[in-house]
Parts: structure tokens; C-alpha cells; sequence
């Protein structure tokens, strides 16, 4: 794929989920269970939300703690739905929306408490993402990551073709708990995300965005590809999926 062309699928692929409260899979209660046993945590922690999208962790986070919330995404549509939703909600005071690259942040060492990432840390590749986020947490602090895993050692031979290709480094748990641990963290738990939660929360509003959206070559291209996405996920979803690590800076 030309630069161009990339360029071009991104633009087509953001168009798509625009307007969804989340751009990918996820579950607020599923994320508040989550949040009520991080116990450890000062009562006023200081959040980073990497990778936020519109921000659907991010005001989670910033209504459960009421506590700042610096909310990094690189797509500026997606900042400002978030700026938008925070307002809506009486919440401007406690996210700080920030356009930009999650994988070049300037902040000081030991400066974050929890960070929280869903369903995007895969566009560094995970062990590369808690390598380059580790200084960021303070002593103790936490990390709320989740990353698609593989459930079973054995998956289906169309889910891993599919899957080599869309995303060559996505492992087991265990492989993923190893890497956590090459990078200076302790896995506390691992919860993994409900499959009814793709469908209700994320996977039906974006096929109702696909009857709405303007149809040109490049989005026809999206949704094909997202389409065959949802057949994989209907087929071998107990394979595979998003499980959320828990982390402590070791």
C-alpha cells in the first residue's frame, strides 16, 4: 500500500467510526469492575489515557475518580469529539485533551498514576508500548492495558491467517504476560472482555455508521475489511479477543 493510499485508508477508516462513542471494543461496567479493585492507587491519581479515541475511557476515568485525565489520540476528529463529550458532561475541568503521538510523549519521569489504554497499543506493538510507557509510572503505579490475545494455543488455522496478517505480533496471554514482565511490570490479573460487548457496544452502531457513511472506492475497501472482521469474530470468538493486563511498575 502506497503512502498515499495508506493515507487515504486511514482518513476513510476514522470517517467510519466517527460519531461512535467507542472505536473499538469495550464495556463500561466491564471497566469499572476494573477500576474497583485498584486499590493501591493514590485517592487522586493522575490518568493518562493513551490511544482514547473520543474518549470513552477517559471520561469513565475522569467520572469514577474525579481526577485529571490527560487523554492522548492522534486523529484531531477524534480530540475534538472528546473536548465535545466532556463538556456535554461537566467534565472540561478534568480532561486535558492532547493531539498526538502516544509513542513520543515528553512527560517527566514517574509522573502518572494509572494509564489506561484500550485497544490501541497494538500500533506500537505491546511490549514496544510498555517498554517506551514505563518511565511514566510513578513508584507503584498502574497500568490498564488491553491488547488482542490469543485464548488457546491451537486457534483455528482462518482466524490465524487473518490475524498474521492484520496484526503479526499479537500473542498468547502468556506470551503477553512475559512481555510485561521483560518491560518492568508485575501482572496483578487479566480479565478478558466479554464477547457480547464487540457486538452491543461496538460492532452494530459501526454497522449502523455503514449505512450512513458516503460510499467511495477506499470506504467500500474499509468496510469489506471490517465486515470480514465481524465473520472471523462470529466464527472463532472463543479464541481470541481483547484481554486487559493489569500491570505494577515493578
Amino acid at each position: 500500500m502506497s503512502t498515499d493510499t495508506q493515507t487515504e485508508y486511514i482518513t476513510a477508516l476514522i470517517a467510519l467510526h466517527s460519531g461512535r462513542d467507542r472505536k473499538g471494543p469495550g464495556d463500561s461496567d466491564f471497566s469499572r469492575h476494573i477500576l474497583s479493585h485498584l486499590s493501591t492507587l493514590p485517592l487522586k491519581p493522575l490518568i493518562a489515557d493513551l490511544g482514547c479515541g473520543s474518549g470513552a475511557g477517559a471520561l469513565l476515568l475522569a467520572q469514577h475518580y474525579q481526577s485529571t485525565v490527560m487523554a492522548v489520540d492522534s486523529s484531531s476528529i477524534f480530540i475534538d469529539e472528546l473536548a465535545a463529550r466532556a463538556k456535554q458532561l461537566g467534565l472540561e475541568h478534568l480532561i486535558i485533551p492532547i493531539q498526538g503521538d502516544m509513542a513520543q510523549l515528553d512527560w517527566s519521569t514517574g509522573s502518572v498514576d494509572l494509564l489506561w489504554s484500550e485497544g490501541a497499543v497494538y500500533h506500537i506493538g505491546f511490549e514496544q508500548g510498555l517498554k517506551l510507557w514505563r518511565p511514566l509510572l510513578a513508584n507503584g503505579g498502574i497500568a490498564v492495558i488491553s491488547e488482542m490475545s490469543w485464548f488457546i494455543d491451537n486457534a483455528p488455522d482462518p482466524a490465524i491467517a487473518y490475524w498474521q496478517n492484520a496484526h503479526p505480533t499479537m500473542g498468547t496471554e502468556a506470551e503477553n504476560i512475559a512481555r510485561a514482565n521483560r518491560s518492568g511490570f508485575s501482572v496483578l490479573s487479566t480479565h478478558r472482555l466479554p464477547s457480547q460487548a464487540w457486538w452491543v457496544n461496538y460492532y452494530e452502531p459501526l454497522r449502523e455508521r455503514m449505512q450512513q457513511i458516503e460510499i467511495t472506492p477506499i470506504t467500500q475497501s474499509v468496510i469489506r475489511e471490517t465486515e470480514e472482521e465481524m465473520r472471523l469474530f462470529e466464527k472463532f470468538s472463543d479464541s481470541y479477543g481483547y484481554t486487559f493486563y493489569v500491570l505494577q511498575a515493578a
